[in-house]
Parts: structure tokens; C-alpha cells; sequence
């Protein structure tokens, strides 16, 4: 039944019973509905909405004369509702985002890592950011240095001024002369561009400088081939994942074991949160929607962060099914809003 087909009293009870449940985690029943004293029904007349929405699809009942509890379709319901107030009220939002979080800094991983603490911190779960790819991001400046004779630190500095770093595996032998070449070539000829664009420009300028460069480029572009390939191996900063130990909805050890083992997996789970990167303020996944067994009974409150109309990453928030939807859509979104601006306005204060 289309969601059009409730009444503005149904909304209500629906909400009453999805705040209480987030709330108490027990479930609801019609006379605690009416207690709450923000609907004007009689207990009969309640009892019957309450059944309604059960048959409906967004209550279930876990036990007869028990209360009822909200579905993932009442959950979602509820949380179109919070996704559809504009703005998002500022009292929600932890003191810890304002607060705490850093207003400049040069080195990015230490930018995000700040933000994932905070996001577990202000949330009581789990905090996670997803790092930018530096493969796919423009820089100012390049320089490739010498770890050993088959590691080699590539060192990106973007336009927005930020510091990435990567450790990339060679598969020829390398020396610090011909990393510094590599590195002025890239910089007079590529600057301003992706090390994606400058692999592809390699294999197809590759013959014009043969004579000149052909062995320090032969290197540089295996260097990139070996390394760009294995470029699914994204990075993603996890806090508070201790913070889930006897969540209500999450006391099955052996779920939390498998959902443990997927957050150690972290390619699986960057995989299915990189599906959810758009430019949309707030995403949020509830149990199944997520496509992904091991966090069913959990949800996902996520958004992007990055710089002008360039995605970077994702960052948000997984807890169990009934975390505080109302408190958490605005950390998120903050966060996410906080991390762009510190990344825009690098070495100015932050203050949201």
C-alpha cells in the first residue's frame, strides 16, 4: 500500500511509536502511545491505527499482547520524514562537532581520522570516513622518493593545498636520480591533472621521447601500471567499532563476529559504501537496504565530503537499527560540511 494511503493521524502514531522505540527500545504499545499525550484518540482508536500500520507493513508485533515495534519500512518512513526538514535544526548537533574538531591542518589523513573519532564520539557507534583515492585526484605538486629499491613514497599535493602520501610497489629497480627526473617531468608536462591522466598520456607519448627518456619512463609507467591496477585497495579509517559491544538489536555474538570480520574485510566494505557517493546531503540505509548480510540489523547514516563539485570520499555513521536518527542525520551532515570547508579554506579557521 502506497505511503500516500496514510492519514495525517497515522503519520503520527507511526512517529510517536518509532521515537519511542529508538528511544526505550522496547516495543510500544497503544497505551503508552496515548501517555505521550501528542495524539487525541482514544486507547480503541489507537489500538486500531496501531493494526493498521501492522497490516500495512510498518509495525510488526514480536509477540501476541506484546507492543509493537517499527519495521525497516516504518524506520524509513520516519527517516524520510527528518531527510525532508530543511534545515536541518542546529540544536541537534553534538557541541563535540563545533567544538573539537580541527580548523586547519595540512596533512589530510590526520584531517580525517579527527573527523571519524568525532563522528564515534558524538554518536556512541561506529565512525567511519573513506579516504580520497589519490590516484583519481589533480595536484600542484608531485614528488616521488626512493624507500627502497622496489618501494618508492609518492607524495601529492593538491590544489586545495592538502598532503597525500602513498606507497607504491615497483617491479624494476629504481634510484633517486631517476625518481627526481620522473617527478620534474610530471610536474612541466602534467601539473594540474590525475596520475590516471598522466599513466594514459605515458602509453600514448611514450614514443615521442624514446630516445631521451625511454628508460627513466619505461620505469615510471610500470611503477604506475603495477600500482594504479592494485588501486581497489581504498583505505577507510574505522573508530569506535567497541562501541557496538551490547548495542541493543546488535547482542547476537555471533553476528557481531561476522560483522566484525566485514569491517576488518574493509575492501567489502568500502566497495558497498563507495556505491552510495553522490551529491546528495544525507544517505541513510536501514537493515536490508544496504545489500549487505552481515550489517542487516544495523543502519548507516552517510554523506560525502570534497572540494567544489569533486566527490573525495564518504564519511557517517553505522549503529544498530534504532540509533537516535533525529541527533544523528545532522552530525553527518555537519561533518561532512565541516571536513569540505576545512579542505576549501585550508589555513583559515573553520567555524560553522
Amino acid at each position: 500500500m502506497a505511503k500516500s494511503a496514510l492519514r495525517d493521524k497515522d503519520k503520527k502514531v507511526l512517529n510517536i511509536v518509532v521515537e519511542s522505540f529508538v528511544r526505550c527500545g522496547r516495543p510500544v504499545s497503544s497505551g503508552a502511545v496515548s501517555q505521550t499525550r501528542r495524539i487525541k484518540a482514544s486507547p480503541a482508536t489507537l489500538r486500531n491505527i496501531m493494526s493498521k500500520l501492522e497490516e500495512m507493513g510498518f509495525l510488526s508485533q514480536p509477540h501476541t499482547s506484546a507492543g509493537r515495534v517499527p519495521t525497516d519500512r516504518g524506520l524509513r518512513f520516519y527517516v524520510g520524514g527528518l531527510l525532508a526538514e530543511k534545515p536541518l535544526p542546529e540544536e541537534r548537533i553534538p557541541s563535540l562537532v563545533q567544538e573539537e574538531f580541527p580548523a586547519r591542518t595540512a596533512d589530510l589523513d590526520s584531517l580525517l581520522l579527527q573527523a571519524c573519532r568525532t563522528l564515534a564520539d558524538a554518536s556512541d557507534a561506529l565512525g567511519f570516513v573513506i579516504t580520497p583515492r589519490i590516484f583519481r585526484l589533480t595536484f600542484e605538486h608531485l614528488r616521488f622518493i626512493k624507500i627502497s629499491d622496489r618501494r618508492v613514497l609518492v607524495i601529492l599535493v593538491t590544489p586545495f593545498h592538502m598532503v597525500l602520501t602513498e606507497t607504491l610497489e615497483s617491479s624494476l629497480p629504481l634510484t633517486q636520480a631517476e625518481l627526481d627526473a620522473a617527478s620534474q617531468y610530471i610536474h612541466q608536462n602534467f601539473r594540474g591533472r590525475t596520475i590516471l591522466a598522466v599513466r594514459e598520456a605515458l602509453m600514448r607519448e611514450l614514443p615521442k621521447y624514446r630516445m631521451k627518456y625511454e628508460d627513466m619512463l619505461n620505469k615510471l609507467l610500470e611503477l604506475l601500471r603495477t600500482s594504479i591496477d592494485q588501486e581497489g585497495q581504498d583505505r577507510i579509517f574505522l573508530q569506535g567499532t567497541s562501541r557496538l559491544l551490547g548495542k541493543d538489536g546488535l547482542s547476537d555474538l555471533d553476528k557481531l563476529r561476522a560483522l566484525f570480520r566485514s569491517f576488518e574485510e574493509k575492501a567489502a566494505l568500502v566497495r558497498l559504501l563507495s556505491d552510495f557517493i553522490s551529491l546528495d546531503r544525507v544517505k541513510v540505509l536501514i537493515g536490508s537496504e544496504a545489500n549487505f548480510p552481515d550489517i542487516e540489523d544495523c543502519s548507516l547514516v552517510l554523506s560525502h565530503y570534497g572540494y567544489g563539485n569533486q566527490v573525495l570520499g564518504t564519511l557517517g555513521v553505522i549503529g544498530p537499527k534504532r540509533i537516535p536518527y533525529e541527533r544523528i542525520i545532522p552530525l553527518v551532515d555537519r561533518m561532512a560540511k565541516r571536513v569540505s570547508l576545512a579542505i576549501t579554506v585550508f589555513g583559515k579557521e573553520v567555524s560553522l
